[in-house]
C-alpha cells in the first residue's frame, strides 16, 4: 500500500521524514510518496482531506478534525519557538499604530494567524501570503508589518528588520504551556494498528537523522534551498525537541489550550460529544 504524506520544505520537516520516504526505515508494505508543500497549502488540502498523512498548523487541525487525528510524533511545539512581528521602520507603536497598519500574515491557518489574532483581535487589515514573501515585502514598504515564522527568525535582524514583539512570549506569559506550532496528522479512516505504528516509524526515522547529525543530507539541503547550512542547524535544533519524539502530558494540555483559544475566536462551542483530536 501507498500512503501520500505532506510535509514542508523546512528543515525540521525534512530532517524528520528523511528516512521514512528513502526506504531507511523499515515499513514492510507500506510505502509513502512525499509531497513537499508550503505549510499553508498544506493547510488549505487538509479542510478537504486531501492527503493521507499530512504536516499541518494546529489551528488547521482543528477546522480539519472531522478528517484527521494528530499523530503522537513529529510535532514542533516548544518555548522560545514563536512567531515574531516586525517592521522595517519604528519598532516602538502603540497598538493603535499596529490596528491601522496593513500586517502580512503566513496563512490564515496558521498558529502565526492564531496567536496575532489573540493579541490583536480588532485587527482588521490583514493579508494572507507565504511565508518566505514577507521579509522582503517588509523592506519594500516600513509601513508594513509582519509576522515571521519559520527561518525568517533568525535573518531578519541582519535584512534590517526590528521586532515588535514576539507573540510567543505573550502565549507562554499568558498561559504558562508550550506553544504548539504544527503537527503531523493521519486521516481518521485508517487503522489504530497502522496509526501507531506509523508513529513509531517517525520515531525511527528521526532517530536515524540524529544518529548521522550534524551532517545534513542532500534531501534537507536540498529543500532548504539558499538557506546556510548554520541556519539549517538551529531550524533544526530549535523546531525538532523532546515534542518532536512525543507530545507527552505537556504537549496535549498545550494543545488543548490552544484549542480552546481556537473555538473562542470561532466563536465556536466545544464539539459534542467531543472528537478526540489525538490518536
Amino acid at each position: 500500500m501507498k500512503l501520500r504524506i505532506g510535509f514542508s520544505p523546512c528543515p525540521n520537516d525534512t530532517f524528520i521524514f528523511d528516512a521514512l520516504v528513502h526506504g531507511n526505515v523499515d515499513t514492510g508494505d507500506i510505502q509513502f510518496e512525499p509531497i513537499v508543500e508550503d505549510v499553508e497549502t498544506l493547510n488549505q488540502w487538509a479542510q478537504n482531506g486531501k492527503l493521507d498523512i499530512t504536516k499541518l498548523s494546529f489551528p488547521a487541525l482543528f477546522s480539519a478534525r472531522d478528517h484527521y487525528q494528530l499523530l503522537d510524533a513529529g510535532s514542533a511545539l516548544g518555548k522560545g519557538v514563536g512567531p515574531l512581528l516586525v517592521t522595517k521602520g519604528n519598532s516602538s507603536l502603540t497598538t493603535a499604530d499596529i490596528l491601522q497598519r496593513k500586517v502580512l500574515i503566513p496563512g490564515s491557518n496558521t498558529t502565526a494567524h492564531l496567536l496575532f489574532s489573540l493579541v490583536f483581535p480588532n485587527a482588521t487589515q490583514k493579508e494572507f501570503i507565504i511565508f518566505s514573501a514577507i521579509e522582503e515585502a517588509l523592506l519594500q514598504n516600513n509601513q508594513l508589518l509582519g509576522v515571521l515564522i519559520h527561518e525568517s527568525r533568525f535573518t531578519y535582524e541582519k535584512k534590517g528588520l526590528t521586532k515588535i514583539m514576539d507573540l510567543g512570549n505573550f502565549w507562554e506569559e499568558q498561559f504558562k504551556v508550550p506553544i504548539p506550532l504544527g503537527g503531523i496528522a493521519i486521516k481518521r479512516t485508517h487503522t489504530q494498528s497502522l496509526k501507531k505504528q506509523l508513529e513509531e516509524w517517525i520515531r525511527n526515522s528521526l532517530a536515524y537523522s540524529w544518529a548521522n547529525y550534524p551532517l545534513l543530507s542532500t534531501f534537507v539541503q536540498r529543500h532548504a534551498q539558499e538557506m546556510e547550512e548554520v541556519i539549517m542547524r538551529k531550524h533544526v535544533e530549535l523546531y525538532v525537541n523532546e515534542y518532536t519524539h512525543s507530545l507527552g502530558t505537556a504537549g496535549k494540555q498545550a494543545i488543548q489550550v490552544l484549542f480552546q483559544k481556537y473555538l473562542g475566536l470561532q466563536k465556536q462551542s466545544p464539539t459534542t460529544p467531543p472528537v478526540s483530536l489525538f490518536v
